[in-house]
């Protein structure tokens, strides 16, 4: 959904509420207002899936996190950093 995986979908129209002097000023600045919109909306849908993930793994995440701290991980002995 983000950067250049997100495909093109069909466009429909919408009405949004947006605060005047901020539509405004994107108007100003030449912003493409529905570009801005889906770029954010995208950002926030992939943001709220990564936190979805993050908690339905969130027990994995931890056994993970504990067994690399009790046996490091396999590349200990070979990282020159």
């Amino acid at each position: 959904m983000s950067g250049g995986n997100r495909r093109e979908g069909t466009k429909r129209p919408v009405n949004l509420s947006l605060d005047a002097d901020l539509l405004q000023a994107g108007k100003d600045l030449g912003l493409n207002l529905s570009a801005v919109a889906e770029e954010a909306l995208a950002y926030a849908v992939s943001a709220r899936l990564a936190e979805g993930w993050a908690e339905e793994n969130q027990a994995a995440i931890a056994t993970y996190n504990q067994r690399v701290e009790a046996a490091g991980v396999f590349s200990d002995g070979l990282r020159s950093f």
